[in-house]
């Protein structure tokens, strides 16, 4: 519409048209009032019903909640109106009547459980607190891929119909490929390692990830966003420091430039995290985790650390902070180990504070050692030539990490369930819309 006004851009003394959903209708007797929505905020429409033609005045007050319309007239200060104005209306028109039975309710006067939330996205998405959510998100990737540009890497896309799994075959979607079998990618792990061979060196990329895992809780998905890095003369420190800068960058973009929706969200003293992140090593992380009491059993060196270890450490720390020196075999095949150390990997992982974001390391460049690393973890070198034969000509040292995009939301707004950070979630229960 191109002489359309945005509600926020209403301003007294203006002749307009605005455009958006019918959100209230209060009637008063005398006079009724139509609060229009769009994607800028709300707008009063006043109906002084012995001033008006009965026509107009039925149309802007007879009209079904969340029906689409558009209202033009003369904007008048009003101090008492929501907004500081009120249109005064010409005309109502209805564009698009909707069901006066609406599964949930988008003002949000009565609440809806999550799963009717998802089944109903769009209407849910006319809250101001979804919505919220989600220009928060765009405002992540912006920053992220800013931050990036800033690290002098170039944005990259792979495939994600792959013929063989990033990590091995069992946490893999099986397709069919043209009569032959295939696989949605877990990761661009492989694909981006073969970059940083190449003329471009340092990537970026933010995409769709599929892992068929059989969780099902409240910080798992089996597609999910992963944002993922890699340089060419990095170690695992490098990485490290560039995580580190790259998770600072979301939080300072949203600080800066998402007030509004965090103020819908309730958040009065949102900061991006300050100060270097400290860096435990996983023995200290044990030792650490051991020593607060939290758990039944006391954690030996080999352990992953359970979900309740991960929270009583990150209570314990406070903040983010990385966990370094995994054990070599915890980590997978293309992770490097120390050179004066084998059983110690580069691995390395990002906690935010109570669940992990971001799992990197060093990789494995030299083409014996991966090949070793591959037969070590029971996989076929073979299945992987189209990558490990790139490694015979020339692989630089290199080394990256990929962070779960939803995760950072999640963690970031206090979300209780990964799936709020999600337009249409994808778990083991959920396949559409």
């Amino acid at each position: 519409m191109e002489d359309r006004t945005y509600t926020a851009d209403a301003e007294p003394g203006d002749t307009v048209t605005v455009a958006g959903w019918a959100h209230e209708i209060r009637d008063l007797g005398g006079i009724a009032f139509l609060i229009v929505r769009d994607t800028t905020g709300k707008i009063q429409v006043k109906f002084e019903k012995d001033e008006m033609d009965d026509d107009l005045v039925d149309a802007g007050t007879n009209v079904n909640r969340e029906s689409v319309v558009t209202v033009t007239g003369d904007v008048e200060e009003e101090e008492r109106a929501p907004t500081g104005v009120e249109i005064v209306p010409d005309s109502v028109e209805v564009i698009a009547e909707a069901d006066p039975e609406l599964p949930l309710d988008p003002s949000g006067k009565v609440d809806a459980d999550l799963s009717t939330r998802l089944d109903n996205r769009t209407l849910d998405l006319r809250k101001e607190e979804t919505k919220a959510i989600f220009e928060i998100r765009a405002e992540v990737l912006r920053s992220v891929r800013e931050a990036f540009r800033e690290l002098g890497s170039t944005e990259i896309n792979t495939p994600k119909i792959v013929a063989t799994g990033t990590e091995g075959g069992t946490e893999l979607f099986p397709i069919t490929y043209f009569g032959q079998e295939a696989f949605m990618n877990q990761s661009p792990q492989l694909f981006k390692q073969l970059m940083v061979g190449s003329g471009l060196e340092r990537v970026f990329e933010i995409g769709p990830i599929f892992r068929a895992e059989e969780h099902n809780t409240p910080r798992h998905l089996n597609e999910a966003t992963s944002i993922d890095f890699e340089s060419a003369f990095f170690d695992h420190h490098d990485a490290m420091d560039a995580c580190e800068t790259v998770v600072k960058a979301a939080y300072e973009g949203v600080a800066e430039n998402c007030q509004d929706e965090l103020e819908a969200l309730g958040y009065e003293d949102f900061e991006a995290p300050e100060g270097e992140f400290p860096r435990l090593s996983y023995e200290e992380a044990i030792e650490r985790i051991n020593a607060t009491g939290e758990l039944d059993e006391q954690l030996v060196w080999g352990d992953d650390l359970p979900t309740e270890g991960e929270k009583a450490l990150g209570d314990d720390v406070g903040s983010h902070y990385f966990i370094t020196d995994w054990p070599s075999e915890i980590k997978p095949f293309y992770i490097k180990d120390h050179d004066d150390d084998e059983q110690l990997s580069t691995g390395f992982d990002l906690m935010a504070p109570s669940m992990e974001l971001v799992s990197g390391g060093q990789r494995e460049h030299r083409y014996d050692r991966l090949v070793d690393g591959f037969e070590q973890q029971g996989l076929d070198p073979d299945a992987f030539e189209y990558y490990t034969k790139m490694f015979k000509y020339g692989m630089p040292p290199h080394a990256g990490w990929g962070l779960g995009g939803e995760r950072l939301v999640m963690t970031m707004l206090g979300l209780e369930n990964i799936r709020e950070a999600v337009l249409f979630p994808r778990d083991r229960q959920r396949l559409s819309p």
